[in-house]
This record gives structure tokens, sequence and C-alpha cells, in this order.
């Protein structure tokens, strides 16, 4: 059998939120213990809940929306890296992890992860990303996607040349993963954002399944 993880956020009420992100509300409108014939839910949070992909529009007021992002740039070959020791992601420390050449999709697990797995339900500002010299760094390697393990790929009130520098060279951005249980190594990624035409961003499913070697 092929084994498969599950590196998504579950959506739920006690999912921390960006300061000034709607409330998740997801409410039984319909329901067989009240006597209705079936269960029928209904979901409102905003599109960069949980786990979710940004589209260049987030960014730039002429980007694209969230329907026209690559998914030759969302399935394939990924690399998953480990940094748990950095309080910030810089260009030095991306050099240092010595990817392999044909490295196109990289997925950062830091000392973020933690917080998912333990259930942590505040947002914590403290969080790991990057600065805008990695991302310029992340640019010229040629990377196609880059996931980190928090909200945001940016530092909290950070530059947001590090957005801008990722979305101008059309990088996917997914963020919002729990890498906490995922080893160092090569896998094949599959995320598939939500296709909601007009949006910036998008919740998203993302699995792993470990390559051989």
């Amino acid at each position: 059998m092929t084994h498969y993880l599950d590196i998504s956020l579950a959506i739920s009420p006690d999912l921390p939120r960006w300061p000034g992100s709607p409330s998740i509300e997801l409410s039984r409108r319909r329901d067989m213990a009240r006597g209705d014939p079936v269960n029928d839910s209904t979901l409102v949070c905003g599109v960069h809940t949980g786990t979710h992909v940004d589209a260049p529009l987030h960014f730039l007021a002429d980007g694209a929306d969230v329907t026209h992002l690559s998914l030759d740039a969302l399935i394939g070959p990924a690399v998953v890296a480990a940094l748990p020791a950095v309080d910030v992601i810089t260009a030095r420390d991306l050099e240092a992890l010595n990817l392999p050449a044909d490295t196109r999709r990289l997925l950062l697990r830091t000392r973020n992860s933690a917080l998912w797995q333990r259930g942590d339900r505040a947002f914590h500002t403290d969080f790991v990303a990057l600065t805008v010299e990695a991302a310029h760094w992340v640019v010229a390697r040629g990377i196609r996607l880059i996931g980190v393990d928090y909200l945001s790929v940016q530092i909290f009130q950070g530059d947001p040349q590090t957005h801008v520098a990722l979305l101008q060279a059309g990088i996917v951005i997914l963020e919002g993963l729990n890498l906490f249980e995922v080893a160092p190594g090569a896998y094949e990624l599959m995320c598939l954002p939500l296709k909601l035409a007009g949006a910036e961003g998008a919740p998203a499913r993302a699995v792993l399944r470990r390559l051989p070697g």
C-alpha cells in the first residue's frame, strides 16, 4: 500500500487565524439529529485559512488568481528540509542546506510545526519565516514552489517584498503546513487548492509520498 503523509491542517474553529482574519465558522445547517433528512453544513472562513496557497493577486494588483496556478508546480518531486534551530530563515541558511541542483519544490520544517502538533490555538507572532534575501535566493535557484510551516512565508509585520519577490517570479507559496512528523528527504508533493475564481488565495489539501533512495 502506498503511504501518504497528510501535511494539511484540519479546518476548525480552533485553528489559529491571522490577526484580523474572519472567525472560522462550521455550522450544521440541516441536521439529521433534529429530524432533517440529511446533514448539511456551512463553512465561513478566509481564503488564507489553515493550509493554503497564495497566488500572485495576493500582493500584485494585476496578478493572476488561484485558478491560473500551474498544476505542474503544485504536483511533483519535492524536498523537505529541516531548519530546527533558526528564528528567521536567511539566504545563508538556505544555501547551507546543500539542496540537490534540480530542486523545484522546497518545503521547510522549522520549530513552527511543533505548534500544530500540540494543538496550540493561539496565534504566535514570533513564527519562523523568510527574509527578503531568502526569497531572492529561492527565486535565483529556480524553485517553483516554496512551502512553510506557519501561516505566512513572511516575517510577522516584516517586509512585504518577501511575498512580492516570490509572486513576481511566479513561485507558488504554500503556507500552513504541518511537517512535524516528516523526515527530511525526497518526496512527491500533491497539493490541490480550491479552484476559487477571482481569489488571491485558497485553502488546500497537501500530501506527500516518500520517494525511494
